[in-house]
């Protein structure tokens, strides 16, 4: 029976990380299903869900002890299951604000959690626009009931955008998901 392991590193950015990481699961034979690599700062932050046979994956877990500690990584790991449910459908929201405003994370957070969306992934983005103007972009991935009425969420997803002040936002469905 297939198992599955989240596993969450940060570290040192360094040239050999991901090399090293792809390798101690290969070499464990388990698999990887999903990921996110992502570079903050001088931190390189990795997700990854892995999956394999229940040998496989208990190979793994006692590998990481080894690979934190030659990488100087921090890990956390979490056996879990894959997520059951598909009575929904994916969509992104992706807005863009050309003034940086510290609680737009938060109000975007709290609208999808009010409408009861799940909220599988945030990306955002805070840089350097001509003449000195910080900007902001988010994008993040939501899964729609079946029997949620788009046109209604869309608007008023619109709607909070208008309120926030954002420049440009918008709802739509993601293909091939």
């Amino acid at each position: 029976m297939e198992q599955h392991l989240v596993i969450l590193a940060i570290g040192k950015n360094q040239p050999n990380l991901l090399k090293e990481v792809g390798n101690t699961i290969l070499n464990s034979g388990c698999n990887i299903k999903d990921s996110r690599v992502t570079l903050m700062g001088s931190e390189f932050s990795i997700s990854l869900f892995v999956s394999g046979s229940w040998n496989t994956i208990a190979k793994l877990e006692s590998m990481l002890p080894i690979l934190k500690q030659k990488l100087a990584l921090s890990i956390l790991t979490q056996r879990t299951q894959p997520n059951a449910d598909h009575k929904f459908i994916h969509y992104v929201a992706k807005i863009t604000a050309a003034l940086y405003q510290p609680h737009i994370f938060h109000e975007l957070a709290i609208f999808f959690f009010d409408q009861n969306i799940l909220i599988e992934e945030i990306d955002t983005h805070c840089y350097q626009g001509s003449g000195g103007v910080t900007l902001f972009s988010v994008s993040i991935i939501i899964h729609l009931p079946t029997h949620l009425s788009i046109a209604t969420l869309r608007n008023q997803f619109l709607d909070l955008c208008d309120n926030l002040n954002l420049d440009d936002a918008f709802l739509e469905p993601i293909q091939g998901r």
